[in-house]
Formats: structure tokens, sequence, C-alpha cells
């Protein structure tokens, strides 16, 4: 069929299958081991999977966007045979093949998009009769709208596969414009039920995400909020229609008075554009327009881009989204730091002070002061009074860190008398001329 350098023969072969030119460079991109295989063996096996009952066009399209069917690298009776069985649900009992122009591109076109599913985690062999039921998905929607709303859902920090088994199962949602729509938080969740009691519950512990955003941004808000699993429970529940239904009042959504002050300053401001920057990624991580977002922007230095790196390095690290945003409104220069040395300095807190990621919703400041002039010299000071046994008092992190230097040597020297010289002498960074080093 095609071995090595394509020949004039290899668009065609003797059984009538044939690859189009134009097609043959993206199979080799993505495995150029089938080009090495024997013809006589490609055909064979092309043959064997026609006898699904697909012809030859269907067949081929499936070929390009799953060309390990092709190379042999998976046998037939495992992965192979559970893909070939939802291709045969989707595409000949639920006759997907009348729906679709019989032409490679198109049906490469909807292959490519049964493959989003899969690399969404979806089982293969598990899929076809919901992929069936729903055949007009790969049909009425591009492959871009398709990923565009998973990765909307996504954000909610929930399993791929669950995702898109919520698509199959409520392929509605896929018409629901996520992207441009306005929405009022507390109207937002009024929408789903939730009391008066319960709103003024929420306003009351997240004031920071409080008023209005963007629809675009609402996976952050429910995450944020702490209710990112209870709204994606809600859309596997059956109550996904709220969120197509939702319309943007105005109620409870005015401009906030001291937002919209703070807007205009920005807008005349030398640098609105950065401003605003900065502004978006806020609202992306779901702080919504309230006074205490404009506060919290105040103190925060860097690009937006920059931010969002500070803020991914904390989730990865382990703090809790929700949490995290809270700690930015208490601490807001957290996010001012490179990556590197929050990483340096959440490792000390947690493997050489002993403590807990969880210490930083009481004391996020933390953060703030640095490592090797500060927190180090200091826990070890503390430490070596301990054992020496001058220091019975067992003092928190934040008192160790927090407190002026005149008034923490004025704390050792109470411990002890003789405490203050040997801090300026072997412990604090403003080591002495005589050569002594640091404790470590």
């Amino acid at each position: 069929m095609f071995r090595n350098q394509p020949s004039r023969t290899a668009s065609r072969d003797s059984s009538g299958f044939g690859f189009p030119w134009n097609k043959l460079g993206r199979l080799y991109k993505e495995d150029p081991s089938i080009f090495s295989k024997h013809p006589k063996e490609l055909t064979d096996r092309l043959c064997e999977y026609k006898s699904y009952g697909f012809d030859n066009v269907t067949l081929i399209g499936i070929c390009l966007s799953f060309p390990y069917v092709l190379s042999g690298e998976c046998k037939l009776g495992g992965e192979i045979d559970a893909l070939f069985d939802d291709l045969k649900k989707l595409c000949i009992h639920f006759d997907l093949i009348r729906c679709v122009e019989g032409n490679v591109d198109t049906w490469y076109e909807v292959c490519r998009k049964i493959l989003v599913f899969y690399d969404m985690g979806c089982e293969k062999g598990m899929v076809g009769e919901l992929m069936g039921r729903s055949k007009h998905i790969f049909v009425e929607y591009s492959e871009e709208i398709l990923v565009q709303k998973m990765e909307f859902f996504c954000r909610l920090n929930v399993k791929k596969e669950e995702v898109g088994l919520l698509i199959l199962r409520s392929p509605e949602i896929l018409s629901f414009d996520l992207e441009t729509p306005m929405i009022s938080v507390l109207d937002f969740l009024k929408h789903f039920g939730f009391s008066m009691k319960k709103l003024k519950s929420i306003a009351q512990e997240y004031p920071h995400v409080m008023g209005r955003n963007k629809m675009a941004n609402l996976p952050h808000v429910m995450r944020a909020l702490d209710l990112h699993e209870w709204f994606f429970n809600e859309l596997k529940g059956g109550n996904h229609h709220l969120l197509g239904d939702y319309v943007f009042s105005g109620a409870d959504g005015a401009l906030d008075r001291d937002f919209k002050d703070g807007l205009d300053r920005i807008h005349s401001s030398r640098t609105p554009l950065h401003t605003i920057s900065k502004l978006n990624f806020m609202h992306g991580i779901g702080f919504g327009e309230n006074n205490l977002t404009m506060k919290t922007l105040v103190h925060l230095h860097g690009t937006s881009s920059e931010l969002q790196q500070r803020f991914d390095c904390l989730l990865r690290i382990g703090v809790d989204f929700s949490k995290l945003c809270r700690i930015i409104t208490l601490s807001p220069k957290i996010l001012n730091q490179n990556p590197r040395i929050i990483e340096r300095k959440v490792k000390f807190l947690c493997q050489d002070m002993g403590s807990s990621l969880e210490y930083l919703d009481v004391f996020p400041a933390f953060l703030n002061f640095d490592l090797e002039n500060r927190i180090k010299p200091r826990y070890r000071f503390h430490m070596w009074l301990s054992e020496k046994g001058w220091c019975t008092k067992n003092y928190s992190l934040a008192s160790m860190i927090a407190t002026s230097e005149k008034n923490f040597v004025g704390r050792i020297y109470g411990i002890h008398p003789a405490a203050p010289k040997q801090w300026f002498e072997c412990f604090s960074y403003k080591k002495s001329s005589n050569g002594c080093v640091k404790r470590h």
C-alpha cells in the first residue's frame, strides 16, 4: 500500500483502499512505522477491519485519526476491538454514516472529534452507546468547540473523564454561551436554588468573590467559593439547563461604587493596560467587581502572566484554591515573588519547621519574609535556645518571624542576658568579623 517513500502506486492498492496523498504526510508524522510495513500486511489488516461493516472512506478516516490501528501496536481483542466496538455502535447501529458526507476529509474531522472524548479519559468500548445517542454533536460542532467547552468544565478541577461523560449525556451544553455573558455571583447562586440565609452567609465568608464577573470565569468563581464540586454535581444531576437558562438581570449586580471609582482611577493612570491586565487576572481566579478586589490589586506587582505563574505555583505545592484566594486578600504580596523562592519557603516550612500548609491560613505573611536572612536564622536560633534549655516557652512561628528586630532582641534578652550576643555573632545575617558561621 505504502512502503518507505510513497511511490506512484502508494495511493491505491489491489483491494481498493485509497489514502489521499495530502493525508499521507499527517499519517507519517503520527506514526512513521506504518510506512515500513509490507503492503500486504496493511491490506490484510484493513480487510479485517472492514469486516466490522465500515466502508473504505469511513475506515480511512478512522486510520488517519487512530494510526495505531494500522501500525499494529495494539493487538486485536484489546484496545482496537474496544475502539471498533464503539465506532460500530456510533457509525452503524446509530447510523452516523448516513449523517456524514461521504469523503475522507469529513470523516477525518468526525473521528478527530471522537478522539477528543478518548483523550479526556472516556474508556474505549464503554461509550459507544452514549456517543450514538448524541451523534449529532460529531456533525454539528467543530473540534475546537468541543475542546473549548471541555476546558471550561475542567477548570472546575474535576476528572476529565467526568467532563467528557457530562457532554455526552447532556449535549445541549455545547450550545450554551459560556464566554461572553456577565453574571452576578449571588444572583447566579439564587438561580440555582440557594436560600437568602445561605446567600448572606456566603457573602460574609467570601466578600472578595462578590459582585459581577464574566461567565468565562465561572469555574474559578466556584472554586474560590469552594462550591465547584457541588456545582458540577448539579450539572451531572440534571440541572445543567439552569446554566443555559441564566440571564444576567442586573439584580444584585450593579457595579460597586468603590470598584467603579477604582476603575476610573486605573483608566486615568499612566499604565491603564498593564493594571487592567492584572485586574483581569484577579477576575480570572474568582475575584469579583468589588472594593476588596481593588484594595488587593494595589499591592500586586508584576505582569498578569507572572502573577498567574506564582498563583499556579502555590496551587501546585498543594494550597487549596479557595484558601489561596482568601490568603491573597490578607497578604497580597505573597504573589510578588519568584515561584522558585515560594517553593523554597514552603519546603522549609513543611520539612524543616515541621509545620503544614494549613499554617498559611493563620500566618500567610510567612511567605513575605526573606528565607535566608530572616526565617532560617530566627527559627534556628530559637531551636538553639530550646536545646540549651534557656527557652522553655513555645513561641509561634509568627511571633518568631514577624517581630521587629528591636523587639526580637529585647525578647531574647529577657530569655537570657547572653542570648543577644550569641544571636549577633553566630546566627544573625549581620555576621560579625570574627568569622563565626551561622548554625545549620
